[in-house]
């Protein structure tokens, strides 16, 4: 039977790899630029996943990684962590998400799945975790913001799937056919069943 840490662990560590992937090969507008209402692009998803890993494996467990994170501040922007300043380079934003992991990886290795944190940006009454209970809302975090990040990807240039040596997606379907015919599906569903 499988470690449960390492099974987490794991999971958490493909979803790291597949964002990181998904900036590779981009022009510095391209990893940058809002592709949503709401302002998402791919190295401000590394940047906010940098900074909560840190919080959240290192604070949260007595290991705070000594890092200034200028973003969190008081009266600093909600969303600061998630975009690059034009003053951030993607080489820091990368480094910061590998010194990141680097810190998890020590509080991995010291600490078992039972042991207990408190996360201090949580309300006190309710602050008190496990690692496991962290390693899995960060597994379930990353996981989510890869999800976006791959969408993201794709609206650029067309690159889609989970890893370069593993896009985990048939390459050989039609895929602007299968594109039409769920267009025309949602077109027929909204002849039949969108009020007139």
């Amino acid at each position: 039977m499988r470690d449960p840490q390492a099974t987490l662990v794991e999971y958490l560590q493909s979803a790291r790899d597949a964002l990181v992937w998904k900036v590779e090969g981009l022009s510095e507008y391209d990893a940058r630029r809002p592709l949503t209402p709401t302002g998402t692009n791919l190295l401000g998803l590394v940047k906010h996943l940098a900074s909560v890993e840190l919080g959240y494996f290192g604070d949260t467990f007595g290991r705070p990684s000594g890092i200034a994170l200028p973003w969190h501040a008081d009266g600093a922007d909600p969303n600061a962590d998630l975009y690059l300043a034009a003053d951030e380079s993607r080489e820091w934003v990368l480094d910061l998400y590998r010194t990141a992991q680097e810190h998890a990886a020590v509080t991995f290795a010291e600490l078992d799945l039972d042991a207990e944190g408190r996360v201090p940006w949580w309300p006190v009454d309710d602050n008190t975790v496990t690692l496991h209970e962290v390693l899995v809302h960060m597994v379930a975090e990353t996981q989510r913001h890869a999800g976006h990040a791959d969408i993201v990807r794709e609206s650029i240039d067309g690159a889609a799937g989970r890893r370069p040596e593993d896009a985990n997606m048939d390459a050989g379907y039609d895929w602007p056919a299968h594109v039409a015919r769920v267009e025309e599906a949602a077109r027929a569903a909204a002849r039949t069943w969108d009020p007139a």
